[in-house]
């Protein structure tokens, strides 16, 4: 399906590993970038059910519009510009978390809008805990406040799942509001076996 691609249309690129079943990196490029790889040749490969036509200026001379097409999903040629593992962590925030847990508090399974959530840390801070994806889950603003800084076995409250560590594309799922369908199961495909996310799609 091609189409005239908006401002902010999310597209999945897939860094330097050319093997569509092993991706090395996945990231959300803006437009513009996936336009200016093209235009340089970078692209290895397009995997994408969905394209887009971006048009630029008139030759002065031919009087043609140039145009570029780019696929959903494209894989790049060369370095990433993001040096490091593959395996980095995912950035933790609010609204990912949230997400990752379905926006259901998990002491008392109530599914709530986000601004009746906050983050608990199931060790506490005081005591040592970090402010990290394993050890930080979505709870309501009146289980949080009667767990206080207590472990759940402290404060005699279950946690009804286990938090986990987004992979990389299940943390892309999570950060894009906009996701096209191809590149839905495209992410899918990379999601970890079991993972609780592929419910939610």
């Amino acid at each position: 399906m091609q189409n005239t691609a908006p401002t902010g249309t999310p597209i999945s690129v897939v860094g330097h590993e050319f093997d569509v079943n092993r991706p090395k990196r996945l990231r959300w490029i803006p437009w513009r970038e996936a336009v200016l790889l093209d235009f340089k040749s970078m692209i290895a490969w397009n995997a994408g059910d969905h394209s887009f036509t971006f048009r630029g200026g008139h030759n002065r001379i031919s009087g043609k519009r140039s145009s570029i097409t780019v696929s959903s999903i494209i894989a790049v040629k060369g370095r990433s510009r993001y040096t490091g593992s593959g395996n980095l962590v995912p950035p933790l925030s609010n609204r990912e978390l949230f997400l990752r847990d379905g926006q259901i508090c998990l002491y008392c399974g109530k599914q709530l809008p986000e601004h009746m959530l906050t983050r608990d840390h199931i060790r506490p801070l005081s005591e040592g805990g970090k402010d990290r994806w394993r050890n930080v889950v979505t709870a309501c603003k009146p289980c949080n406040h009667a767990k206080g800084a207590r472990s759940p076995e402290q404060a005699n409250m279950t946690l009804l799942a286990v938090p986990f560590e987004p992979n990389r594309a299940e943390y892309l799922f999570l950060s894009n509001r906009r996701i096209l369908a191809d590149q839905m199961e495209f992410l899918k495909k990379r999601f970890r076996n079991g993972s609780r996310l592929g419910v939610q799609t």
